[in-house]
């Protein structure tokens, strides 16, 4: 029996979808639930398991292929289960068999050597330099032999590797898009195009309508840390055994943030074409990194939550964005947002507002900086807060105070305990 494969439902603002990459091909056997493609829409990306048990039996669209819910894109056939189980298992029976056991394995010395294949067709190399080219897993078609007759010597592959040695590494902790090689980059001025994720291409869309449909507008603070350092490193060690994780600063950020919100209500309120909808809940987005670029999971009725289910959702948003296991669910919706620049070293930046939302926290590096209290120049771990903000319906006056709000409650953090 023959059961189509289709593109799931997607989510009503997302009206198409691109192929990434298909991990069965067709003549493969299947296991019901088992992945056969991951789907990229603007948001997430989602993985497509097979319907039924069998064979592979056709696939209509390539990997990059634009697709829309409910369209067919594979076959699978499940009359020919039996067959395909079953030749797995017959090569299995037979695996055991053929050598004796007191025939010792061939030891590597049988193996061709390592060099001999890394020569190219047409380059004449030195055995010294095949030697070293191996060990250095240097490509003896990319080296310039200098030798008699343009033969590759071994100082013409030592070159070789220092000047490999020498070039700036490439940084593993930021991710290139697919088909970027970083070391070809900073060669000879080259120049790749990709084609940008529908992740990254509905950022930038909505980086550019926010603004240009926002009259955006930063307010600048600054926070000593100290209290909430201080309050966290006398019981971070209890929080974490008593909840399972670690206690971070970043709920405190939340609880700040939330304490504000509930002073000066515009702040957490939308603009709906005529109307200002004011938000009677908390819904608080988290920028997270990700290897497919920057998302905001949201922390719903945040409000409602403690330290610790903050801290425990926040971890779990970063790993599922680190794995791509985010869910339209967790991407949807948002009254505030907060981003963190600070965990890469930023110390001032303007935030973008992330719309319909009307404001968004920006928290930075905290650093030890001179202070005066009291009339005396003091040490303090200082962070600079940015809090933007549209200024169609959010005056500087609520701004402003709404971010002295959030300072003040960092710089008393037991006024987060007793709500005031």
């Amino acid at each position: 029996m023959l059961i189509e494969v289709r593109v799931p439902a997607l989510s009503e603002s997302v009206a198409e979808a691109t192929l990434l990459t298909w991990h069965k091909k067709p003549g493969e056997f299947v296991q019901r639930d088992e992945n056969l493609i991951d789907i990229e829409t603007d948001k997430v990306v989602l993985e497509l398991p097979a319907p039924a048990a069998g064979v592979l039996v056709s696939v209509s669209k390539d990997d990059g292929s634009t697709v829309v819910a409910d369209e067919v894109i594979a076959t699978i056939d499940t009359e020919a289960k039996a067959e395909a189980g079953a030749a797995p298992a017959a090569k299995a029976e037979k695996a055991p068999a053929p050598k004796p056991a007191a025939a010792p394995a061939p030891k590597p010395e049988a193996v061709p050597p390592k060099a001999a294949p890394t020569v190219p067709a047409g380059v004449v190399a030195m055995p010294a330099a095949k030697k070293i080219a191996a060990d250095h897993n240097v490509d003896l078609a990319q080296v310039a032999g200098t030798g008699r007759g343009g033969r590759v010597t071994k100082e013409d592959v030592v070159g070789a590797v220092q000047a490999a040695a020498a070039r700036p590494a490439a940084r593993t902790d930021v991710p290139l898009p697919a088909g970027v090689d970083i070391d070809n980059l900073l060669g000879d001025r080259p120049e790749r195009r990709v084609p940008m994720s529908r992740l990254r291409a509905r950022i930038a869309e909505r980086l550019v309508q926010s603004q240009s449909t926002a009259a955006i507008l930063t307010t600048f603070n600054e926070v000593n840390m100290k209290p909430v350092m201080d309050l966290r490193a006398k019981y971070k060690d209890r929080f974490e055994k008593e909840h399972g994780v670690k206690l971070g600063f970043m709920s405190f950020f939340v609880k700040a943030s939330i304490a504000a919100l509930k002073k000066y209500p515009i702040i957490n309120a939308s603009v709906d074409g005529a109307d200002i909808v004011y938000h009677g809940f908390f819904d608080i987005g988290i920028a997270v990194g990700s290897p497919r670029g920057l998302v905001v999971p949201i922390l719903r009725n945040a409000d409602q939550l403690s330290l610790a289910d903050i801290e425990k959702q926040i971890a779990e948003f970063g790993k599922k964005a680190q794995d791509g296991k985010l869910s339209l669910e967790d991407l949807t919706g948002g009254t505030f947002s907060i981003s963190n620049g600070g965990v890469f070293g930023s110390m001032l930046s303007t935030p973008i507002i992330n719309p319909p939302q009307s404001a968004i926290l920006g928290i930075h590096a905290t650093k030890d900086r001179p202070v005066v209290e009291d009339g005396q120049i003091v040490i303090r771990p200082m962070n600079y807060l940015a809090m933007s903000y549209d200024h169609r319906i959010i005056d500087g006056r609520e701004a402003v105070l709404g971010l002295v709000a959030i300072k003040e409650a960092l710089e008393d953090p037991a006024r987060l305990l007793l709500d005031l």
